[in-house]
């Protein structure tokens, strides 16, 4: 079993950054496609990004391309979301998540086995 852990959450401005991490457990965690996820209350959680096991295939939300930026780094058994050009619309719980099958729905949370408890990111005006 793979366990989550996120961090790097926060209180940012408007137009600034922040950069998430999520460590996993496991050492078959290269094994894993793995994507980032965010909630808000009341809302369906949201697709923001994936990236393929060797880190060869990343793929976004519209509503984040070109201002996010996801990476991994297996031998630190961990992946990375880079956040610029924050939008108050960007609020909400982050939460990672590791797919062991990699099928072609990568945008759909129930394709993925493992998730992490999540970190908030709080965007001001």
């Amino acid at each position: 079993q793979v366990q989550l852990v996120e961090s790097g959450g926060g209180l940012v401005q408007a137009g600034g950054s922040l950069s998430l991490s999520c460590a996993a457990s496991e050492r078959t965690f290269s094994n894993y496609r793995i994507g980032w996820f965010r909630q808000t209350p009341g809302k369906e959680r949201e697709f923001v990004a994936a990236i393929s096991w060797c880190g060869g295939r990343t793929y976004y939300a519209d509503s984040v391309k070109g201002r996010f930026t996801i990476s991994r780094d297996n031998a630190k058994n961990t992946v990375y979301l880079q956040m610029n050009s924050l939008k108050p619309d960007d609020t909400a719980v982050y939460s990672c998540a590791a797919d062991g099958y990699s099928g072609s729905y990568y945008y759909l949370d129930s394709e993925y086995d493992y998730w992490g408890q999540g970190t908030q990111v709080t965007v001001s005006s």
